[in-house]
């Protein structure tokens, strides 16, 4: 389970990331309690509906994780990119996760993570959005890029749910179709 409260109280700890909480407060907003209740999530990330979403998760966790902010995370970074696949044995919709730093290149599928990377992405991606957010307060230039960004964040994630929702469609056309093509064959 990723505790927001342990995460800020470490980055205050780390000389080399302090100085993100110090100028998170500084600039944006005091840090509540909760990730939920930063001007980040509400203006942002809250955005992103993920209700719809049927995903396949990581089958041997022994923590809770919010599986839902963790995909809000995710979706709206700038670091990464994703796409969906299906799962051909469960039907379920695979989130696949691309990650591009300098020359290295990584592609992972959430439902196959382990506990500690899922951990270490909540840590990524929140710091990401509060380096962001900072940014955004600091400079009206970069303020205008953040906003643009993240509106092209929004319009992706709707086209995705979208394509999904499509896909689940012809899916249970196609279900339903070999459904009446077996009832025919077996009146024969």
């Amino acid at each position: 389970m990723f505790d927001f409260v342990s995460f800020i109280e470490s980055l205050k700890e780390n000389s080399e990331k302090k100085e993100i909480v110090e100028k998170y407060e500084k600039f944006v907003e005091k840090i509540p309690e909760r990730f939920e209740d930063t001007i980040i999530y509400k203006d942002y990330l809250s955005k992103f509906d993920t209700d719809k979403l049927d995903l396949l998760f990581p089958e041997f966790i022994d923590a809770d994780f919010d599986w839902d902010l963790l995909i809000k995370l995710v979706v709206a970074s700038f670091s990464s990119t994703y796409t969906f696949d299906k799962d051909e044995e469960t039907w379920k919709d695979v989130l696949v996760i691309d990650v591009s730093a300098w020359d290295k290149h990584a592609t992972k599928k959430l439902h196959e993570l382990w506990g500690f990377q899922i951990s270490r992405m909540y840590e990524i991606y929140i710091e990401e959005q509060m380096n962001l957010e900072i940014l955004a307060h600091e400079d009206e230039k970069e303020k205008d890029i953040v906003l643009s960004q993240r509106a092209a964040n929004l319009d992706k994630w709707k086209l995705q749910l979208e394509h999904l929702e499509a896909e689940k469609e012809k899916q249970k056309a196609e279900k339903e179709k070999q459904e009446k093509l077996n009832d025919l064959m077996s009146q024969l």
